[in-house]
């Protein structure tokens, strides 16, 4: 098949390159290239790179394609918020015209990276895809708007998969330390102590960041009629974890660090636990290939492979916000496009 995929640069979209390119398809990626610099290991190349903003991208970019699919946002609660009308421009309003454009040059499926802090806090049960939403950031607001404005436009030569990605983790050339599994890890192994800001007891949905590119290659692939318009909770119900459960596992594999709460934020009002059972019957043969534990172990391997520092873990380079403050005027200014 022949692929389009935007933000293929980023934390997830490196291991999909990678994945689509070993299972033999064809791969154009957009990215804006906010974060070049910020890998610690070559990234995976597509077949052809587009560098522009998504918004820009038109019918003609698109024509030929068999599926899209749109990584690119502004991601997670913190870079949200930095500037709430960006967000809301780039990940509701430019990915509900990018289904359009896409649906105008006549490619047959669209899969959105959507996400599971949509839930944002909730107490008691699981939630599945038709409970309740409960948004705590414009970021979270912001993907639900995108699954709301997407979905009309469905049909019976267009189809959307809408894919709620639990909270990542985990190795990737690309390394964030702004997501909480990595940040613990890291903060132990460079600064000796487990730094929790929150008390610990919010639960989160966790997913290896190889595992979600997966879940996209195997929508890729699923037959239409089993996905067609659908939300997709990603991850798995044993993998529903407490924070301090993570901080425990971060213990374990680093006996000598301390766990520490630092009481910063209190009781982080994102707090929820998710259901995955859709995803079990609607693709049957997907399967996680990591638990927290064996991810973990994975990125302590490579932190001590690169010598990861605490020059490391407190500069710029590996935490999306700090990059994104320097960055931001890119974002704003009229997009400069080039096809590499």
């Amino acid at each position: 098949m022949k692929v389009f995929v935007t933000g293929h640069r980023g934390y997830i979209g490196a291991h999909l390159v990678g994945l689509l390119k070993e299972a033999g398809h064809r791969v154009v990626g957009c990215d804006l290239g906010l974060f070049g610099g910020c890998g610690w290991e070559p990234v995976p190349e597509a077949d052809r790179e587009i560098v522009s903003d998504v918004r820009s991208l038109t019918a003609r970019d698109l024509e030929g394609f068999d599926c899209v699919i749109h990584l690119a946002a502004i991601s997670n609660d913190p870079m949200g918020d930095l500037d709430p009308e960006i967000t809301r421009a780039v990940n509701a309003r430019g990915s509900i015209g990018l289904a359009r454009v896409a649906k105008t040059a006549g490619v047959p499926r669209f899969l959105f990276s959507s996400s599971c802090s949509i839930y944002g806090q909730a107490e008691g049960r699981p939630l599945a895809e038709e409970d309740a939403l409960n948004p705590v950031s414009v970021y979270a607001e912001s993907k639900i708007a995108a699954e709301e404005g997407i979905a009309p436009i469905a049909d019976g030569d267009f189809s959307p998969v809408y894919l709620r990605n639990a909270t990542a983790y985990g190795h990737l050339p690309m390394l964030r330390i702004d997501l909480v599994v990595n940040n613990l890890l890291g903060c132990a192994i460079t600064k000796g102590d487990i730094r929790i800001m929150s008390d610990g007891t919010p639960w989160r949905p966790l997913i290896h960041c190889k595992d979600i590119a997966r879940a996209f290659v195997t929508c890729l692939d699923a037959p239409r009629s089993a996905i067609h318009n659908q939300s997709i909770n990603v991850g798995g119900d044993v993998e529903n974890y407490r924070v301090r459960d993570i901080a425990a596992i971060v213990q374990r594999l680093v006996p000598s660090a301390n766990i520490v709460y630092t009481g910063e934020i209190g009781k982080d009002p994102r707090d929820y636990r998710v259901d995955f059972a859709k995803l079990g019957r609607l693709l049957p043969d997907f399967r996680l290939e990591y638990t927290l534990s064996t991810g973990m172990e994975e990125l302590l391997a490579h932190y001590r492979e690169h010598g990861f520092s605490a020059h490391d873990f407190d500069g710029d380079r590996f935490v999306r916000l700090r990059t994104l403050r320097h960055r931001l005027d890119r974002l704003m200014a009229e997009p400069q496009r080039k096809t590499a």
